[in-house]
């Protein structure tokens, strides 16, 4: 007869993956905005922020950016939350890669954790994981798992035991 080791361990798996997010980000280059692409000039910034459409940003995040070496002063990036605050999901000055990962700790930050008390857990391996999801999924995980583990639930690698 046949026994499922992996089944009868009692082990339950996290997978970080679960709460990256779906929301589409979309990457906006304020520069289209400035004068010649270079310089901020107020009159021709806001005619050309009020001219933005803003279908494709819908229901989006948007992670704006900046290309060029410009003096930018602070009204532009309020002049930009204005114009979008109502349309997108998100928005922040930031690139792509770090607004992902921002939304993907809010996500596990805001997870309900529960279903994993007082359980062996094993937060699943994966490459290319931000390691600050792994520090976050430890720091959640410990207070409430007896046993909190790193890989595969058939091999995992114990972090830590509560007695």
């Amino acid at each position: 007869m046949f026994v499922n080791k992996v089944e009868n361990s009692g082990i339950l798996a996290l997978d970080l993956i679960d709460f990256k997010t779906t929301l589409e980000i979309i990457e906006f280059d304020i520069k289209t905005l400035f004068y010649q692409e270079m310089i901020v000039k107020e009159k021709e910034f806001k005619a050309a922020l009020a001219a933005l459409e803003l279908t494709p940003f819908i229901g989006k995040a948007v992670a704006f950016t900046c290309s060029v070496d410009a003096i930018i002063p602070p009204w532009i990036y309020m002049a930009l939350a204005d114009k979008f605050h109502p349309d997108v999901a998100y928005y922040d000055f930031k690139s792509v890669e770090t607004f992902e990962l921002e939304l993907w700790t809010q996500n596990l930050k805001r997870a309900d954790l529960s279903q994993y008390k007082d359980q062996k857990v094993v937060v699943r391996a994966r490459p290319n994981m931000p390691e600050s999801l792994y520090m976050l999924a430890a720091a959640r995980l410990i207070p409430i798992v007896t046993t909190l583990m790193y890989g595969e639930v058939g091999m995992p690698k114990v972090i830590s035991k509560r007695a």
